[in-house]
């Protein structure tokens, strides 16, 4: 073997070497790397029902044609018309909802008229004004559903006490089993804080064609809100010290 030949080896093998303990050496970290002691996870939760203040009426209008063209002017006309008179009342918002056109064939398969449905929603939180404006408007569409809900105010206001209370649960926990551990007290590794509350209630629904089209209301609705349930959940762990 050449002079030349012998040094390339004799670098080879000390690279290869070299390659053999940087992975035994990572190896080894792996393996001796301190695992963490004196750890706890644990969770927290705190909830409260909370008085639904937002209502939901969604009317209806229902209406067949022999052409879609025409029909859908006549849907469009209905819902206008409610939203221009729901436009002038103070503390109730309204916006259109559902729009749907679709055929009705006869035994042969054929269309023989088009049916339609449009929808306007009225949300406040003046109960009184929404219902009184619902019923105003029951000469032209009928009332199919009211709906119950928190606002985003009163959810963010239940959220904040409610974390308070969790986090406090969640704190106690901690030094009571670090103490029943025989650990004198503790640290917080990590937290986590997440929020959750219940849907919409719907408290009333009205088949489409229990009524005619041009029913009236006979008395403005009585309502009631329900409860929406919010819960803050508290989650984490932390290191007992001695």
């Amino acid at each position: 073997m050449t002079k030349k030949n012998t040094t390339s080896a004799l670098a080879a093998i000390a690279l290869l070497a070299g390659a053999a303990m940087a992975q035994g050496a990572s190896a080894q970290n792996v393996v001796t790397q301190a695992q963490p002691s004196g750890v706890l996870s644990l969770s927290a939760q705190a909830s409260e029902d909370v008085p639904q203040d937002v209502v939901d009426i969604t009317l209806f209008y229902e209406q067949e044609a022999k052409d879609a063209a025409s029909l859908t002017s006549v849907l469009n006309q209905r819902a206008d018309a409610a939203l221009r008179m729901a436009k002038g009342v103070e503390n109730v918002t309204a916006h259109s909802g559902a729009f749907t056109v679709y055929p009705s064939t006869d035994r042969d398969g054929r269309i023989s008229a088009w049916r339609g449905r449009t929808e306007v929603v009225l949300e406040s939180k003046d109960f009184t004004a929404a219902t009184k404006l619902a019923g105003k408007m029951s000469d032209s569409m009928q009332v199919g559903s009211v709906t119950f809900s928190l606002s985003p105010e009163a959810q963010r206001e239940a959220e904040q006490k409610l974390s308070t209370r969790a986090i406090a649960s969640f704190k106690q926990q901690a030094q009571a089993s670090s103490q029943a551990f025989g650990y004198s007290g503790y640290a917080i590794r990590e937290v986590n804080i997440g929020h959750n509350g219940s849907s919409p209630r719907p408290v009333m629904m009205m088949a489409a064609r229990s009524m005619s089209a041009d029913a009236k209301m006979a008395a403005p609705m009585a309502l009631e809100a329900g409860t929406s349930t919010v819960t803050v959940n508290v989650s984490g762990s932390v290191q007992m010290n001695r």
